[in-house]
């Protein structure tokens, strides 16, 4: 099932099955910002990535002794989230531990989405709890696709990725699929970079972050655009698929990240992991942006 809301800007739509962000559309143009799932380029909207961001060491973590399997970004994309709170310009749907989660994932939680459309924004808060007198450990991170060119009238490389603030980045790379922080460097992000498909070849381009940033997706030709606004997580990637290419371009705000490629394994020194004890609660959210035909 699907539920949508909306306000004088946007309309936007969910799926309760992952609760994905399936469309995005600005009532000003008429134009979808979201990625349609083309299954031959890249099958998914704007999956939510819990409890892990991208892929552990041979799909496996210990804790307490025990080892346990999990493939890439989790299960909570997987999983049908119910919807709490439904308002015309709002909506939260949660997720929470079941038998089938516990044989992967030994805790109890509570995944709380809440989404929310201000103006020409959606603003998209997730809500970590932890219920009980243990500790959780996890990890979270938004993935939305968006589909560019934004305008019939421009193409892919029309665009190019602009940074707030003009500042370098420590940049981590990937082997493989997992992370070489070890080997970060300082990338060029006091400059735009222009899209190709060629700028993924090594797979995603993930930042450190240590404040609020703001990534656009934008072009000369006209004032479309698409920004996500981070305030708080600590790495953001963003990714198009390769060697397979096609219209879409992701911004993923990430509070984890790929497990390091000297992971030892045990889930409490993954690197980039949250800790809850009993009874905290995590927020963190990132802002979208839908820029029509209008000076920003």
């Amino acid at each position: 099932m699907t539920v949508s809301i909306e306000n004088e800007f946007l309309k936007a739509t969910f799926k309760e099955h992952g609760a994905e962000l399936i469309s995005l559309i600005s009532k000003d143009s008429g134009n979808e910002a979201i990625w349609q799932a083309d299954p031959k380029v890249w099958g998914r909207h704007a999956p939510i990535l819990f409890p892990i961001v991208g892929r552990l060491k041979n799909d496996e973590y210990r804790y307490q002794g025990k080892t346990y399997h999990m493939t890439q970004h989790g299960f909570a994309r997987d999983k049908d989230f119910t919807v709490v709170e439904q308002k015309a310009a709002s909506v939260s749907l949660q997720l929470t531990d079941d038998e089938q989660t516990r044989q992967v994932f030994p805790f109890a939680f509570e995944l709380t989405v809440n989404y929310q459309l201000l103006d020409n924004q959606l603003i998209v808060g997730y809500q970590v709890h932890n219920p009980t007198t243990n500790d959780l450990y996890f990890s979270v991170g938004g993935h939305p696709g968006f589909q560019i060119p934004l305008t019939s009238d421009t193409a892919f490389e029309d665009y190019y990725i602009s940074y707030d603030p003009k500042k370098t980045r420590v940049q981590i790379p990937l082997q493989g699929a997992y992370n070489d922080a070890e080997h970060k460097t300082l990338a060029s992000t006091d400059t735009d970079h222009d899209l190709s498909h060629e700028l993924f070849k090594n797979d995603a381009l993930i930042y450190e972050l240590h404040q609020e940033n703001t990534f656009t997706l934008k072009n000369d030709q006209n004032k479309s655009a698409i920004s996500v606004t981070v305030p708080n997580a600590p790495y953001t990637g963003i990714w198009s698929p390769y060697p397979v290419t096609g219209n879409v371009v992701c911004i993923e705000p990430w509070w984890g990240i790929a497990d390091n490629i000297a992971a030892s394994g045990e889930l409490t020194e993954k690197m980039g992991i949250n800790h809850l004890a009993a009874n905290e609660t995590f927020n963190g959210k990132f802002m979208i942006t839908v820029h029509q035909q209008r000076a920003f």
